[in-house]
């Protein structure tokens, strides 16, 4: 029998999605038939699957020990290090640079999670032993070759209060990009119909409705030009894969540098000129854990914006 002590971190969620994170060998079947069966109990009691834990639950599970391995987690140790704008007992807002995953992919490439792990861990504010199915987590994402701000959490419950900020768009994001061109009107909502192309990773946008597209937006206000190209504010309405890139696209406006969307190709750069400069907490709720963050704004200067 294997007993554990379902912690803070664990609290909130289902029993089920619980077990999948921390016994991945463990067979989605055969889980819910020893739950049904009583072979999975809180407090020696029978439980159901859809059981939301609280912290201090006792969780017994009378299960074959090759079924309950766990996916112990270093790989982190050796990665880079972080640049970071701000931080407290929950969040840490990071700076990306540009050419960084925010996750890691098949080719094994640095990314952020795991210089957040590492540094979290070189603190001593995270032991994954410890952990029975949390690690610290971005709360959004940018582009690989896109500089700029990213949140990220701490704990669970820091990290279901920003997915559900966002979700509720309490949290503004602004970007900083140069386009082609000299925008007019000087500023405005773009609205598109969009769909992601995963297969080549690259967004499909058109200004008529089609087949699996949904409504994106963002406005948009020009800071200054040279009579070529223009530097532009964009704030997303809606939070879509290479949205900004894309929008601005279709509208003749190329972002610098972004070959994907047919931007114009500066020497020296590697990516295209767009840095994620301003995130703003604008809570209309109770923020709860994260309460104090309301009405915060942590910003770039353009000088810290590589590439822009």
């Amino acid at each position: 029998m294997v007993q554990l002590t379902i912690t803070g971190n664990d609290a909130g969620q289902r029993l089920d999605r619980f077990l999948r994170k921390v016994y991945p060998k463990l067979p989605a079947a055969l889980m819910y038939k020893y739950i049904r069966i009583k072979r999975i109990k809180i407090g020696g009691s029978r439980t159901d699957r859809g059981y939301i834990l609280r912290e201090g639950d006792s969780l017994e599970l009378y299960v074959c020990d090759h079924l309950l391995v766990r996916q112990e987690r270093s790989d982190f140790k050796k990665a880079g290090g972080l640049n970071i704008v701000y931080e407290d007992d929950n969040i840490i807002v990071i700076n990306k640079p540009a050419g960084l995953l925010c996750h890691s992919d098949a080719t094994g490439d640095d990314s952020l999670v795991p210089r957040v792990l590492k540094y979290l861990w070189s603190k001593g504010e995270y032991d994954p032993a410890k952990e029975n199915s949390f690690a610290p987590a971005l709360c959004n994402r940018i582009d690989r070759s896109t500089s700029g701000l990213v949140a990220a959490a701490k704990n669970a419950e820091s990290l279901r209060m920003l997915a559900l900020k966002i979700k509720n768009r309490e949290i503004s994001r602004f970007y900083i990009c140069r386009a082609e061109g000299v925008l007019s009107p000087e500023q405005g909502r773009l609205s598109a119909y969009y769909k992601k192309d995963t297969a080549n990773n690259k967004a499909i946008v058109s200004e008529d409705m089609f087949e699996g597209a949904v409504k994106a937006e963002l406005d948009y206000r020009l800071l200054s030009h040279d009579g070529r190209d223009s530097l532009v504010e964009a704030e997303l309405i809606t939070g879509k894969s290479h949205q900004i890139r894309a929008q601005f696209s279709l509208i003749g406006h190329p972002l610098l540098g972004d070959r994907k969307y047919g931007g114009r190709v500066v020497q020296g750069s590697a990516g295209q000129s767009l840095c994620a400069y301003k995130i703003g907490f604008d809570f209309t709720q109770d923020g709860g854990i994260l309460e104090y963050l309301r009405g915060q704004t942590f910003s770039l200067d353009i000088k810290e914006c590589g590439g822009v």
